[in-house]
């Protein structure tokens, strides 16, 4: 129910590309994860918000965890979020990722329906009494609409239902709380899922990072996460600057789209760009970049180097 002591550094949350069908394009998602494994990243996370999960039947969930568990084939740990809206479903996902063999799943509150804390906490307790998989708790009140409070994520350490938490509240006051309790639990994993401050959760204390814009740029994260480890923070800092530069492909189409359709069109239209996967094919009802948007993502890669 552990995993590997030390685990942290660059788990980028995998987009799942799509073909024009709107049906899980495996080669392209095979390419994906050799491409970031070829980039040095010490894990893989799929199906979680970049992963468009909400947006995918239960089949096709069970195709990405599958196919990216055995393209990894063990190299890296391969985290799976389970994102649903009441905890039967989750139990279902739960025993679905657990049979693939996954390393640890990635588990926020359910959603839709409005919950409380007490609830929260008897979620976590009955996935882990259904799984023998290492949890990692997600909060993300903005997706969910409900936070994981500090006292409660104190309870589920304290019952040990969970091995970390992946923080993706925005509040870097609460953030530096939650590396704090490393002191009372060494082994607790605390990772952030803000990409534009990496430099700076790791500076706080954080085990690891999940950058969705790993999907696109994953070398230009080890290069910010050796320089990092190395305590060089001139290094760090001007790579950090860069990638938020190139970050503003989820931008081009903010004024058009959703903002999931911008964030993650933009991730996708780049890594097609990039010859990496087939289409930039959002899940429905998300609408997809038009020619004009391609082109501009084309320029910021072209400007970041990266074309």
């Amino acid at each position: 129910m552990t995993l590997a002591h030390g685990f942290g550094g660059i788990v980028p949350p995998l987009v799942t590309p799509m073909t024009e069908e709107f049906e899980i394009d495996t080669d392209s998602l095979q390419r994906l994860i050799e491409a970031q494994l070829a980039a040095g990243v010490q894990g893989i996370f799929v199906l979680g918000s970049t992963g468009e999960t909400v947006h995918l039947t239960d089949r096709q969930r069970a195709t990405v965890i599958n196919v990216s568990v055995r393209t990894v084939a063990g190299r890296v740990p391969v985290l799976a979020g389970l994102i649903d809206t009441t905890t039967a479903r989750v139990l279902e996902h739960a025993a679905v990722a657990q049979r693939a063999g996954v390393d640890a799943v990635v588990l926020p509150a359910p959603f839709y329906a409005r919950i409380n804390q007490a609830e929260i906490i008897e979620h976590f307790r009955a996935v882990h009494a259904a799984i023998d998989v290492p949890i990692i708790a997600y909060n993300i009140p903005v997706s969910v609409h409900i936070k994981i409070e500090r006292p409660t994520l104190l309870q589920l350490l304290e019952e040990r239902l969970i091995v970390g938490v992946k923080d993706s509240s925005g509040d870097e006051v609460n953030f530096r709380s939650t590396v704090l309790t490393k002191q009372q639990y060494p082994d607790f994993l605390v990772f952030s899922g803000q990409q534009q401050v990496v430099d700076l959760i790791f500076w706080m204390g954080a085990d690891g990072a999940v950058p969705g814009l790993g999907n696109v740029d994953p070398t230009g994260y080890q290069r910010l996460y050796q320089a990092i480890t190395a305590g060089n923070v001139a290094q760090a800092r001007q790579e950090q600057e860069r990638l938020m530069r190139l970050y503003t492909i989820t931008a081009v189409a903010q004024q058009r789209l959703s903002p999931h359709a911008a964030a993650f069109g933009g991730l996708k239209t780049a890594l097609q760009l990039l010859g990496i996967i087939s289409t930039n094919v959002v899940g429905r009802p998300l609408q997809r970049f038009n020619a004009a948007e391609v082109e501009q993502v084309r320029q910021i890669l072209v400007e970041s180097q990266l074309l």
